[in-house]
């Protein structure tokens, strides 16, 4: 469903969804107030989800939209000022699961191909990820020009997850890393553990620029932690939280017996900058067992050989489990390879690692 109420915008985005052979358009809305009387008739997968609308605003359907089901994945659509960057992240935050950014005009719209291309190839993956999460059938690379296969969640086979057992060494440091449906699982997780944090969290989740900081501010306001967006030179702080800024990979290093963090424009890995793996890595060098990782929701596998990393290194890796997860894909892989020694619902997690950073869990 496509719900946006400029009528020229409405259209482009339902016929360039409509022309990928993976895509049924069911259909189109003018504001929230009209999405919402069509969603049991159309019973979509995927609610394309404008925010500036008359009658009813995108933020304020959008809990009616999760309500209605829990099955709807939501993506928020809107242009990137500071403000709907604010709002997009209130709305991640309430459980939308992505967004796009939408060109300010609609000349803009019409003649963007990245934004037709980053729209489309987010619906169709969206929702390949999910049906694959759930164990339906989803469309071969091919008809598709828009599904990418590397990214999917390799959640194929059921088996039962091989757990390992806790480092013996108690952590001196946390990296969380997230994706899809990150930001509402960042803030559940921070608000967990709030209370007792002892240590330091360094957080990647996959953002571009304009939004990262925005994600910090957030964070820092609804947990009452001290967070920030990640500077080159940072010394890392007991009981403070660092997110990766958009476009920069961060690390973490040695420099004169004090631990820093460090960020390049080193190229992608996964298909992502800020990624999860370099971070993980670098903890892994700099604090060998006395790490503790945590993956949260997530698509693709980005994590996988960062958690590798720190497990080789004798550190202990959490993750979220399937089905509080948006996507299962960057937990799922990092389970399924037998990397982790607690896969556990979101609510959990929080006490989890207090466990493990107290000794409790030991």
């Amino acid at each position: 469903m496509v719900v946006d109420d400029s009528a020229v915008v409405r259209g482009l985005i339902a016929k360039w969804l409509g022309d990928d052979p993976a895509v049924e358009v069911v259909a189109t809305a003018s504001n929230g107030e009209m999405a919402l009387k069509n969603l049991a008739a159309a019973d979509p997968e995927i609610v394309v989800l404008d925010i500036e609308m008359p009658v009813m605003d995108g933020l304020t359907a959008l809990p009616k939209i999760l309500e209605h089901s829990s099955e709807i994945q939501v993506l928020m659509s809107s242009t990137l000022t500071k403000r709907n960057a604010e709002i997009s992240m209130r709305a991640l935050s309430m459980g939308a699961a992505d967004y796009v950014s939408k060109p300010e005009s609609t000349r803009e719209v019409t003649t963007s191909l990245s934004f037709q291309q980053e729209l489309v190839g987010k619906v169709v993956n969206l929702a390949a990820a999910r049906r694959l999460q759930k164990g339906g059938k989803v469309y071969k690379a091919g008809k598709s020009s828009s599904l990418n296969e590397d990214i999917l969640p390799q959640v194929s086979s059921r088996g039962a997850i091989a757990k390992r057992k806790m480092s013996s060494t108690l952590p001196r440091i946390i990296g969380v890393g997230s994706s899809t449906g990150g930001p509402q699982a960042l803030l559940k997780f921070l608000n967990s553990v709030k209370d007792e944090l002892r240590l330091p969290i360094l957080i990647t989740q996959h953002m571009p620029p304009a939004f990262t900081n925005i994600l910090a501010e957030h964070l820092a306001r609804a947990s009452g932690l001290p967070c920030k967006q990640a500077e080159d030179g940072d010394v890392i702080h007991t009981g403070h939280v660092y997110v990766a800024p958009g476009d920069y990979h961060m690390i973490v290093v040695n420099e004169g017996g004090k631990k820093i963090i460090r960020l390049n424009q080193d190229p992608p890995v996964n298909f992502c900058r800020p990624a999860v793996d370099p971070l993980f890595a670098s903890l892994a060098g700099t604090f060998g067992s006395a790490v503790l990782g945590v993956i949260l929701t997530g698509m693709g596998h980005d994590g996988l050989k960062g958690s590798q990393d720190i497990v080789d290194a004798g550190g202990t890796i959490i993750a979220q489990d399937e089905a509080t997860s948006i996507v299962w894909g960057m937990p799922g892989a990092v389970s399924q390879a037998g990397l982790c020694s607690a896969v556990l619902p979101l609510d959990d997690i929080g006490a989890k690692v207090i466990d493990i950073t107290t000794g409790e869990a030991l």
